[in-house]
């Protein structure tokens, strides 16, 4: 078996005022919210994106799984389009007794790096949060995520509230 030492940072913003904004790279970007929930996009983006970053919870799941998952209430995802190319995505998960929002999973498809992507689709779901009431916003990265997500994170806004090394085994 064998074991690597991975490094996790957990980050939050707490006010809209803290946003450092990304403008939309071109006219023919949007960010949609996808309702009614289609359960197979969130699970081609979580392959898609995760897998050169080793996501893998839910790569068990079965489609009753994300199905429940993705028409919980509280769960939210967009998509980031240009015209009809579908480029990214995140998942809020709205916890509205703490007046909070966890970006449970967020990234752009490969063939969309380097291109300005990235810091706005971040910077959407900060303020798509806000917007629902949220007073905290907060996502948890590591050191198998893309290198620029970390620096995404915090040139937004976010600050790092907590770092771990966790081992995992493959």
């Amino acid at each position: 078996m064998i074991t690597e030492e991975i490094k996790r940072n957990y980050l939050e913003i707490k006010s809209l005022n803290e946003l450092s904004k990304v403008e939309k790279p071109n006219h023919s970007s949007k960010v949609v919210l996808i309702d009614p929930p289609d359960f197979q996009l969130n699970k081609f983006f979580y392959k898609q994106i995760g897998n050169k970053h080793k996501w893998r919870d839910r790569l068990i799941w079965e489609d009753r799984k994300w199905i429940e998952y993705t028409t919980h209430s509280n769960v939210k995802t967009f998509v980031l389009k240009n015209d009809d190319d579908l480029i990214g995505y995140f998942e809020l998960i709205y916890d509205n007794r703490k007046f909070e929002t966890e970006i449970a999973y967020f990234g752009i498809l490969e063939d969309y790096f380097g291109k300005k992507y990235g810091g706005y689709l971040l910077s959407e779901a900060i303020k798509i949060s806000f917007e629902a009431g949220s007073k905290r916003i907060w996502v948890h990265t590591c050191s198998l995520d893309h290198k620029n997500g970390i620096k995404n994170y915090l040139a937004r806004g976010m600050k790092i509230f907590k770092s771990e090394k966790i081992t995992l085994s493959n």
